[in-house]
């Protein structure tokens, strides 16, 4: 079958469209502060002398959008507790909390890049995933449709990633199928019993929201934010969230049967196989690596910005780290954030567990890999990975009676302090 002239042309257009969008936010010019301060426009805890109420492009003033809200990044990857951390924001009253949005832009752009994954493709998507997070966190949810397939109708779809870990999409205004309720549904009810989402209805609800939370697995590195972070419209915390890379790959072995089948038959059989994707662990140590080196360089665009945090210490003492978590942020602690921890770190052990789940006994969860991985894996990743796990306080081990003793502590006993 052959395509016509026209049909080719129609599909050059879109492409262009496409690039053009996630173009936008990486090409777009600089602004620069104008010195005519307004403390009226200051966001909590911001000096009123260094906070300006108007922007500069290109010698002409435009009235800015300094919100009072404050924007908040989950920076992550898979399979480190990102679900668990998020959820202490999604429980609070005040926050309006999205799940991965970036899937969609990787869902929609990655068909369109190539596979060899250069440069001017990480910019493009780097460039469309930072334009999608500044559009969020001024609540225009509009324009997720320009990466959701098929294209929503009357600003209503049924495709949006996992809508149903976002407990304001699944409540008044939004939905008021499960009414107002302190208690989180699960997701499956939430799709079935609300239906198709309305974005114009979850952008008042996020208008209503005196905050908002985002989490992403999406981007590699804090650098990578640098655009926002400086951008004096928001008011962006990034938590950088890190767990020990021996458990990251224990627990994509479980999640990620397929994807992982060769380190699985390694963890099965004890014989390392010839085709063993070790890209699959690389990046996990390099991006830690090269992101947290920045942060813990404390420059000076991060200042207030940026806070550390290991899963293992939050699955340890959740309660204790929620409490300094917010102080970062400058939010008031919620009563029914503090509810949710108390009723989802300390499951039953012998009740069954959803893969995606977050209800379970914490802190024998940071440490369950210990028990499970095989100690020739175990000592593979540390040779891997020698740096990050210095860096971020993660001892090796070894011999198997050290990795299965648990009463051996892996975790050194590191502060690691916002950087305020």
């Amino acid at each position: 079958m052959q395509c016509s002239w026209k049909a080719v042309l129609l599909l050059a257009l879109a492409s262009s469209a496409i690039q053009y969008t996630a173009f936008r936010t990486f090409t777009t010019k600089s602004f620069q502060v104008c010195p005519i301060p307004n403390p009226n426009n200051c966001s909590p805890g911001q000096d009123p002398t260094e906070s300006p109420d108007r922007l500069c492009e290109d010698g002409q003033l435009t009235n800015s959008n300094i919100s009072r809200k404050t924007h908040i990044l989950i920076l992550a990857t898979t399979r480190s507790g990102s679900t668990f951390l998020g959820q202490l924001f999604n429980q609070h009253t005040d926050v309006f909390y999205l799940f991965e949005p970036l899937y969609h832009v990787e869902y929609t752009l990655m068909p369109k890049i190539s596979n060899s994954q250069s440069a001017t493709d990480r910019r493009v998507m780097l460039g469309a995933s930072r334009d999608l997070l500044r559009s969020l966190y001024d609540c225009d949810l509009y324009i997720m449709e320009n990466y959701i397939t098929p294209q929503p109708l009357n600003h209503t779809t049924d495709r949006l990633f996992r809508r149903g870990a976002s407990k304001a999409l699944c409540s008044p205004p939004v939905c008021d199928a499960l009414g107002h309720t302190d208690i989180y549904p699960e997701e499956g009810d939430c799709v079935k019993k609300c239906g198709t989402l309305n974005l114009t209805l979850a952008m008042e609800s996020c208008k209503e929201h005196r905050h908002v939370a985002i989490k992403t697995v999406r981007v590699s590195e804090v650098n990578d934010l640098r655009a926002l972070v400086e951008d004096p419209r928001l008011n962006l915390k990034v938590i950088q969230l890190v767990r020990d890379p021996r458990a990251i790959i224990t627990s994509r072995t479980i999640a990620f049967v397929d994807e992982y089948r060769s380190w699985g038959i390694w963890k099965t059989t004890g014989r390392r196989p010839k085709n063993l994707d070790v890209t699959q662990l690389t990046p996990i140590c390099e991006d830690y690596f090269h992101s947290v080196s920045t942060g813990l360089s404390r420059p000076p665009w991060l200042k207030g910005r940026y806070m550390l945090l290991r899963y293992e210490d939050l699955a340890r003492n959740p309660m204790k780290k929620v409490e300094e978590i917010y102080d970062f942020v400058g939010i008031p602690l919620d009563a029914n954030v503090q509810r949710w921890i108390l009723n989802n770190t300390k499951a039953d052990e012998s009740s069954p567990k959803e893969i995606y789940g977050t209800s379970r006994n914490s802190s024998t969860t940071a440490e369950a890999w210990r028990l499970t991985l095989p100690y020739d894996i175990v000592e593979f990743i540390q040779k891997t990975c020698p740096q990050v796990m210095v860096q971020l306080g993660y001892k090796t081990v070894r011999s198997s009676q050290d990795l299965k003793n648990l009463s051996y502590n892996l975790i050194e006993d590191r502060s690691f302090p916002p950087f305020l």
